[in-house]
């Protein structure tokens, strides 16, 4: 055993006897203690303790929460804190969010049982937001210093910082400013204490400039006093905010000293839907889609749809390799064939292009021709209904046409050399999956086809289903983010012009959709739509779906075949995601970029081990340089852990994990004839200093002002990044057959929102002259080859 884990073990005695606890150290002041893989979190009802419990949640990471507003919580005191096992000293947690330095006003006993665990066990801290002072090793924010808002500034990471916690970051952390007549963040920028105590440091991880000085103020910083290590983060957050993101993971390895339970990936998934079909277009004046419902009943159809060429075919995969980057095709065989029968050819050669390059992409079915797979649609009423017979029962799309549309498809493929993931699915506009209002439930033939075609997992519209959730008993949904770039925009300039309609009062020429819904924002004024797209909204959906990457979310995003033609409107968008990204974050925490199976078995393994986490059911701890997990047979478990562990099997051992942000981490089972997992470190934690518990006791700060802790309004509420950020702001989607549909003009939305034609912003219309998306047959009435709905 080493001197640090000895000097561990012996303080952890001393301090549980001078606590009052009674224990007996069968093993003597040589036995390292064991500490459970939990963190605890003091919770005072602030946003920045609820941004690093989300993250905590997020990850998987095991926690308990006691909050200060609770008149019956729990006392914290040596016997909360820790106890023995099997004459063994346990703390029962591995490290201690709070909400400052020292949240309890009328309770010094609680900070002093928290300051001596912690030095006992060497057990780290979180303030998750304090003021400057020298009580967290800091100057006042004075001389140099600033107190203020912090919107704007320019953070980096310092060089303890990238060889730290954050050395998954190239070094920048830009604050947020999404609305200039928004407080959005507040903070103190102090330099260090020029003198601490013996063995005292305090250490910048992060920090930005002092406005009109030469000198930084630390953000982060590692203060370090006593036997003890406080993360001190001296500006106020939320869960969402950009700055936060950035440094979430970074917060939970230096609390847990990079071994803790749950893990963290920046995930970037693109489906483009409708691959080998046509998009209806916009109509910049009618202000709505011939061929969609959106329109006036008895608009004529344009017929002028968008599809991609064999040139927009060639670009796409040039576009992957340049950007490292790779698309998952969303596709529709049956476009094709009409294709060439309008055409009166024999060959697609947008098709030949695309199946001779099938390899740079990754292949989803989405049924043959697009149908509506749900209820059977009556569309002459408003808005539309289901179908009923005569007893006033639902009619439902039946099993046969269901099954026929995923196996044509598949065998469409096969007839043409693509290869396909023969266990996943999008069904066209994910119907068959329950649609309100009309829909209440899931079409009840839709989970026996998918059992019957091997389906393992469907798309679903993260808009209105943003879980993961079961389909019959074969077959689990993956939740799909609509992106604001719209399926019936081939051009920057419709997408403009369709973008001024949705998100415009009528004041100013729009649809006032964005007025009708007290969660919905406006734009101040029309964007112009020869500059607006690359100007505004490109900026803006990259940086909503930034939001997603960084939030340990595998959904993917979904965009259409029509984005990719003609102006090539989607590229830009993800060009911004991707370069911004990249300009952040080290090489060792590239985006991770999933199949729609990968994301579906990541949420099933996700749910498994909350449910068990939920259920009391895993057990986890650290003795040493040993880490033991026990989790119900069948549910993996996952974890970070430090570069070089390794997994200890009944003979031998296997590596853990896979790299990344500089840590292993990964999902771990149990191996052959083992009952747990066993996690062998590469070394035990390092130990502070040794200190007696009564110095420990004696470092506890005065408990923090009331006027020290300011949350703006706008970090207490988050601000959106714009009109079509639906995360910070939940509303209903406005994003074009995803979710509240937008009416043309003259035509008057009824109380639902829905069009006054009745469609719910589906192309039911062109679907009833077509049979692409009809509500109860797959036998198309024309060969246009066109989706008309989403």
């Amino acid at each position: 055993m080493g001197r640090a884990t000895r000097r561990v073990a012996a303080c952890a005695a001393a301090v549980l006897l001078a606590g009052g606890l009674q224990t007996t150290l069968a093993f003597g002041d040589t036995t390292p203690p064991r500490i459970d893989l939990t963190i605890l979190v003091v919770d005072d009802g602030g946003p920045s303790v609820a941004a690093i419990t989300a993250e905590l949640k997020s990850q998987g990471t095991p926690y308990k929460v006691v909050s200060l507003n609770d008149p019956n919580r729990p006392v914290i005191n040596s016997a909360f804190l820790s106890d023995t096992v099997n004459g063994q000293p346990r703390g029962k947690f591995q490290g201690i969010v709070l909400p400052n330095e020292n949240p309890f006003p009328n309770s010094a006993a609680e900070m002093t049982a928290i300051a001596s665990y912690e030095a006992a066990f060497n057990v780290r801290q979180i303030d998750a937001y304090t003021w400057a002072s020298p009580a967290v090793g800091l100057n006042y924010a004075q001389n140099p210093g600033f107190v203020g808002t912090l919107d704007g500034f320019q953070g980096a990471t310092t060089a303890a910082g990238t060889s730290g916690p954050f050395g998954y970051l190239k070094g920048s952390v830009p604050f947020e400013d999404n609305d200039p007549a928004v407080s959005e963040s507040y903070g103190y920028l102090a330099t260090p204490l020029a003198t601490l105590p013996a063995g005292a440091s305090f250490v910048p991880l992060v920090d930005a400039p002092i406005p009109s000085t030469a000198s930084r103020g630390s953000l982060v910083g590692e203060y370090t006093h006593d036997g003890r290590k406080e993360l001190v983060v001296t500006f106020v957050y939320n869960q969402y905010q950009q700055q936060y993101r950035l440094l979430a993971r970074g917060m939970v390895d230096w609390i847990t000293q990079g071994v803790h339970l749950g893990y963290d990936r920046n995930y970037f998934a693109a489906h483009v839907d409708d691959v080998f079909l046509a998009d209806d277009r916009w109509d910049t004046t009618l202000k709505c889609t011939p061929g969609d419902v959106t329109c006036p009943p008895g608009t004529p159809d344009t017929a002028n749809p968008i599809r991609m060429t064999q040139a927009d075919a060639q670009y796409a995969k040039q576009w992957q390799t340049a950007n490292g980057f790779t698309l998952d095709m969303v596709f529709n065989g049956g476009g094709s064939e009409d294709w060439k029968a309008d055409h009166a050819v024999t060959a697609d050669p947008t098709a030949s292009q695309m199946i001779a390059d099938q390899n740079s992409y990754r292949w989803v079915n989405h049924t043959y021709t697009h149908p509506y797979l749900g209820c059977v649609q009556d569309v002459s009423v408003v808005p539309w209904v289901c179908s009923k017979n005569a007893t006033g029962g639902t009619v439902w799309v039946d099993q046969n046409t269901i099954s026929t549309q995923v196996k044509n498809n598949f065998d469409w493929a096969k007839a043409n050399g693509l290869n396909v993931d023969p266990q996943v699915l999008v069904t066209g506009e994910h119907s068959g999956l329950l649609t309100a209002p009309q829909e209440t439930s899931d079409n009840p033939y839709l989970a026996p086809a998918l059992a019957a075609n091997g389906i393992k997992f469907t798309g679903s519209d993260a808009s209105r289903e943003p879980a993961q959730r079961a389909v019959g008993s074969s077959t689990l949904t993956v939740p799909r983010y609509p992106m604001n770039v719209f399926y019936n925009a081939g051009t920057a300039k419709e997408e403009t012009d369709e973008y001024n309609w949705i998100y415009t009062s009528k004041a100013n020429g729009g649809s006032g959709v964005c007025e009708n819904n007290a969660n919905s924002t406006c734009l101040p004024a029309p964007l112009d739509v020869n500059t607006g797209y690359q100007s505004y909204i490109v900026p803006l959906e990259a940086r909503i779906d930034l939001g997603h990457v960084l939030s340990n979310d595998p959904r993917p995003h979904f965009i259409h075949q029509s984005n990719l033609s003609e102006d090539k409107i989607l590229y830009p968008v993800l060009e911004k995601v991707l370069g911004t990204y990249r300009s952040l974050h080290a090489d060792n925490a590239p985006i991770v970029n999933l199949g729609e199976r990968e994301i579906g078995l990541e949420f099933q393994k996700r749910a498994a081990w909350n449910a068990a986490l939920a259920a009391g059911q895993v057990t986890a701890y650290r003795v040493g340089d040993t880490v033991t997990v026990n989790a119900p047979a069948g549910v993996q478990v996952q974890a970070t852990m430090p570069t070089g562990t390794s997994q200890k099997l009944v003979i031998g051992s296997t590596a853990f994990g896979s790299s990344y942000a500089g840590t292993l981490s990964g999902w771990v089972a149990r191996g052959a004839l083992q009952s747990n997992i066993t996690l062998q470190l590469p070394s035990a934690p390092a130990a502070p200093a040794a200190v007696a518990p009564s110095v420990a006791a004696k470092s506890v700060p005065a408990a923090v002002p009331a006027d020290k802790k300011v949350v703006p309004q706008g970090v207490a509420t988050p601000v959106p990044v714009g009109p079509s950020d639906t995360t910070r702001k939940p509303a209903a989607s406005l994003v074009p057959g995803s979710g509240t549909p937008v009416p043309g003009k003259g035509v008057t939305a009824d109380n639902n929102g829905h069009g006054g034609n009745g469609q719910n912003g589906r192309g039911d219309k062109a679907a009833a002259k077509t049979g692409k998306a009809s509500g109860g047959t797959a036998t198309p009435i024309g060969t246009t080859g066109r989706s008309g709905n989403r």
